[in-house]
């Protein structure tokens, strides 16, 4: 079975991937990172991506999250071709639709908590009362509020990437990209954040789409999708990664 074919014929789409490949230019040579990828994921689905070291998994999520742009092929979000917008349209896109999750968080140092969530209303219309109100709301919901006025150095490196989980849902985004979320973390702590991702995906039916190489990490989701140099390979049973 393909990955495409995992998702529900009822399903609504938000992201359909099409043919896409991507090389970058190192030493006068093109390096082909992916080739022929094709990939769709339902409004609402967790999914998981992994494969070895070069696989490509992080570039095809840099290329969901318009952060990069494809050599060749479409990728469709909410029905936009990201990969035909310029690269002011693309900020604009970014902003208004995709929350980011970091292995390392990106927190700002000299920021707080509260400062560092508010970040991303910066680039909108909202006044200060109105951004108040969603920084509360974002940190309330990831159970820091009262760490409000604390910096980074001051916080665990759970409570730190809480705090990026907020930061990525305060804009209430279309999409939440993960990149390697849990790999900076304990075990016990790496679970609470994956507790986190889930009831975000759960209750707030947010569609996740997550990098990982743990197994256990990847179990969390609700869809596996494998690379290997490249290239996509049929999905993973779920249950193959308890083993």
């Amino acid at each position: 079975m393909t990955n495409d074919e995992q998702v529900s014929p009822s399903a609504e789409i938000l992201i359909r991937i099409e043919d896409i490949s991507k090389s970058y230019l190192r030493g006068g040579q093109h390096i082909p990172v992916l080739e022929g990828v094709n990939l769709d994921v339902a409004q609402g689905e967790f999914v998981a991506l992994m494969g070895p070291s070069g696989s490509g998994k992080s570039t095809l999520l840099n290329l969901i999250a318009g952060i990069d742009k494809p050599t060749s092929g479409r990728i469709h979000i909410g029905g936009i071709d990201i990969a035909r917008l310029s690269e002011g349209e693309l900020a604009d896109w970014r902003a208004a639709n995709v929350g980011f999750i970091f292995q390392f968080y990106n927190l700002m140092p000299v920021l707080t908590a509260y400062e560092n969530v508010e970040l991303p209303l910066l680039l909108t219309s909202l006044n200060r009362k109105e951004r108040h109100e969603h920084v509360s709301a974002a940190l309330a919901m990831v159970s820091l509020s009262d760490r409000t006025d604390h910096y980074p150095n001051e916080l665990s490196g759970g409570q730190q990437q809480r705090v990026a989980i907020a930061r990525a849902l305060v804009t209430d985004p279309t999409l939440i990209v993960a990149d390697e979320p849990t790999g900076d973390l304990d075990r016990v702590t790496a679970s609470e954040v994956l507790d986190l991702l889930e009831e975000l995906h759960v209750s707030l039916g947010k569609t996740i789409v997550m990098v990982t190489h743990d197994p256990k990490a990847a179990s969390r989701a609700k869809r596996l999708v494998h690379l290997e140099k490249g290239v996509l390979v049929p999905d993973l049973a779920m249950s193959a990664l308890s083993h």
